[in-house]
């Protein structure tokens, strides 16, 4: 493959761990909250957490887009005060993957936490754990399984973001450019299909190897924890 398309694959992957990075915290955080908590308003936190898999992937970019755009508020602020630019650039591009996998990670985390027996965190908590101590050694290592899946589902989401990121970073070469966007354009090419068929290889390698490392990581935690 040429060297802009070896930057393409780069940068997905940079992209994708940046994206997993940015949503791994707040993403556990809110699965446990989904799964152990009851509050006013839950069912529209669910609803607004799992949007970004029902709607167009180019609404979701043109959101961020008015959100954090130079013109926006917020992004003349980050730009003008703090140096930042966002849109356009490979961050927009973490940025986008992140919201579009975000779901999936949320969902992975809280299925794992509903599935670690309640009684347990509640026999730790009467042996004078605060609440911080019980999730951190009890709740956390039980659920495991289901973040590694979480983060790798959302690292998979983030190699094949397509339409949020072209809407919010665009499709510029060598800056963000990613696999998806390499393939978009090498197709629109004439005489591009060899281009595109070593792409669509790479994409659908990265993304296979994703899920197998996923599916590893979590037999092994969880014959960890049946040990």
């Amino acid at each position: 493959m040429s060297v802009e398309a070896w930057s393409a694959v780069a940068l997905s992957v940079q992209v994708a761990l940046v994206s997993v990075a940015i949503s791994l915290v707040p993403g556990v955080a809110l699965g446990w909250l989904l799964a152990r908590k009851r509050f006013p308003g839950r069912a529209l936190v669910e609803a607004v957490v799992h949007l970004p898999l029902v709607l167009p992937p180019v609404v979701v970019g043109f959101g961020l887009l008015l959100l954090l755009g130079r013109s926006s508020a917020l992004g003349a602020f980050l730009e003008d005060a703090l140096g930042v630019r966002i849109a356009f650039t490979w961050k927009a591009a973490a940025i986008a993957s992140a919201v579009m996998g975000f779901p999936l990670l949320v969902r992975s985390v809280r299925l794992a936490t509903e599935l670690v027996d309640a009684r347990i965190e509640r026999a730790a908590a009467t042996l004078g754990a605060p609440p911080w101590q019980v999730w951190l050694r009890v709740t956390l290592p039980l659920a495991a399984p289901g973040v590694v899946a979480g983060a790798t589902l959302a690292f998979a989401r983030s190699l094949g973001e397509f339409g949020a990121t072209i809407m919010f970073a665009g499709n510029i070469e060598g800056m963000t450019r990613t696999l998806p966007l390499a393939i978009y354009t090498s197709a629109q090419q004439p005489g591009g299909d060899g281009a595109t068929i070593r792409l669509a290889i790479v994409a659908t390698a990265l993304a296979l190897v994703a899920t197998l490392v996923s599916e590893l990581l979590a037999r092994r935690m969880q014959a960890r924890r049946d040990d």
